[in-house]
Order: structure tokens, then sequence, then C-alpha cells
């Protein structure tokens, strides 16, 4: 079987990447490096498998490249690609989002069309939902995005029911809800705490610190994107690790993990920032069989590992 994983140097996609290729999948790359974060740090991410005999890797821009020659005989799209942060989303920022958010996914469903691809999984976010007040988040909410970058994932969730309505293309998009693990990005919070903890440097908290994300570990993101391969074409599922936690218990998770005593710097909240998140899973677990494994003790324990490793 072959598949397409777009984003495949970045941090939900280089774990998406390893997963197909020990379960027997050819892997056609796509990655274009944007400046959000180190590109020395994608590409590391791509150190254990670059040099496999069955990833191929294609270094462009999915708006100014031929996509047609490369989803020749591909089974499966996984469109991990897109342009990542909530605050760094506002003002002249926002041309960059929907470049990368909406013209790159609408450009590549439009190549899918007439093609026999069995899924076109979408890498959606729980930022769509906004500051519901209906917890757990279900996914038949009506979303109101707190930020531009919200806005830009539900515009490119709706084309994907778009073409699927239209054009038959069998579109799976899943709500990512707080990933975090080894590789995720320097700029997420896990690791900006781990990292200031471990150099003694002050933690910058925007709100009192009881705000609560549904936190989830990457290798259930990565579970949950696979089991996509199987879902109702048109759906939208939820994808949380069912450790809905506050910032401020969080890090004293992390406390544990280092023996260190954070030093914290409280600042009003942000423009775009979610008060609580929280996801109802039982769509994905009905639908695609999905279960979340990695508890938040578990995760954050590897992911400080990870964060230790990287400072060596």
């Amino acid at each position: 079987m072959r598949a397409l994983v777009t984003g495949c140097a970045g941090f939900i996609g280089s774990h998406l990447v390893e997963r197909l290729l020990e379960e027997g999948y050819h892997i056609v790359g796509i990655d274009c490096f944007t400046d959000y974060y180190s590109e020395d740090m994608k590409r590391k991410n791509m150190e254990g498998f670059k040099n496999n005999e069955n990833f191929e890797f294609i270094e462009k821009d999915i708006l100014n490249m031929n996509l047609m020659p490369v989803l020749e005989g591909v089974d499966y799209v996984f469109h991990l690609a897109a342009q990542p942060g909530v605050r760094a989303s506002w003002g002249k920022n926002f041309e960059v989002y929907t470049r990368n958010n909406i013209l790159a996914t609408q450009r590549l469903l439009e190549a899918c069309k007439g093609l026999e691809i069995k899924r076109f999984v979408f890498a959606s976010s729980s930022s769509v939902y906004g500051d519901s007040k209906e917890l757990p988040l279900k996914e038949s909410l009506y979303p109101k995005p707190l930020s531009p970058y919200g806005v830009t994932k539900l515009a490119a969730e709706n084309l994907c029911v778009l073409y699927y309505k239209n054009y038959g293309i069998p579109v799976v998009s899943l709500r990512y809800f707080t990933v975090y693990g080894p590789r995720q990005r320097p700029d997420m919070a896990f690791h900006k705490f781990i990292k200031a903890v471990l150099e003694e440097k002050a933690i910058t908290i925007y709100g009192d610190g009881n705000q609560t994300r549904d936190f989830t570990y990457v290798s259930d993101a990565v579970n949950a994107t696979v089991l996509g391969m199987k879902g109702e074409p048109g759906e939208i599922y939820n994808i949380g690790g069912g450790s809905r936690i506050s910032v401020n218990k969080a890090i004293e998770v992390i406390e544990e993990l280092t023996g260190k005593k954070a030093k914290i710097k409280y600042e009003p909240f942000q423009k775009g920032d979610m008060r609580d998140t929280y996801a109802d899973i039982s769509k994905a677990e009905k639908g695609l069989g999905y279960k979340p494994e990695i508890d938040i003790n578990t995760g954050l324990k590897k992911q400080t590992e990870y964060v230790r490793n990287l400072r060596v």
C-alpha cells in the first residue's frame, strides 16, 4: 500500500511516517520546512526514516508543485502540513495561514479528484470550537473559533466536506486536542515549560493557570490518525487524550519529574486562547475503535526525557 504524508518532518507527521513504515507502507513524504521553527529540528525528526527504502521524500511547497505524479498509485492521503500557532495568526501573518492552511488544502483536494483514494485523512484542531461552555466538546457543536488559526482550520474542514459531497473524495477530519510528546514544537507549552524548569528559568503562564486542556500524547494521536483510514467519509472525529488537567497541575507534574521548582510568572490571557478544552471522544471510540492509552504522567515523563536529551 502507498500513502502520501504532507508535513512529514513535523511533530505528528514524523511519528506517523514511522508508524506507517512499521506497518509496511510505502510512504511519499512532502515538507517544505516553513520558517515557523527550526529547520534543523525538523530534519532531525526524519533521521530515523529518511534513508528507509520505503520512504520517498519531496522537499517542496504543495502550492508550487505538480501533485499529479506524486498522487499516482497513492491509496491513502494524510494531510498534516499546516501553519501552526494560535497567537501568531493575527495581523499580517493571517495571509500565511490562509495560504498554508486553506489554499494548500484546496489544492491537494483538487488534485485528488477522479483518483481512487481510499481515504483522505485531514488533521484539524480543537481550536475550531472556540470558548464553548458546553463540555465535553461534541462534534455536533456549532464551531466558533477564537483565533484566525482556528478560522483557517475550520475553513479547511469545510472544504473537505465540500469535496466529499461534490466529488466523492473520502475525507475524514480529525480534531486533535493539544498533542504533546517527543518532537513537540519548541513554541508549545510543555516543551517550553520543561526546558525552563530544567534551566531554572521563569515560565510565563497566560491567565491564572487554572485553565484546562485535554492533553493527547503523540502516539495516541498517531494511532487515531491510522484508524482514520477506516473512518466514515465526510465525518469529523474528536481526538482527545483523556488527560484533562489544569496548566498549574501539569507544571506540578513537571516539577515532580525534574526534581526542580518552577519559577512562574502570570500574565493576562492572550487573545485567541481557549479557557478550557475537553473532548467527547465517544464518536471516535465507536466509529474508529480509538482509545487513548498514555496518561499525562507517563506522557510527560517521556517528553521530559526527550527535552533533557536535547540539552546534552
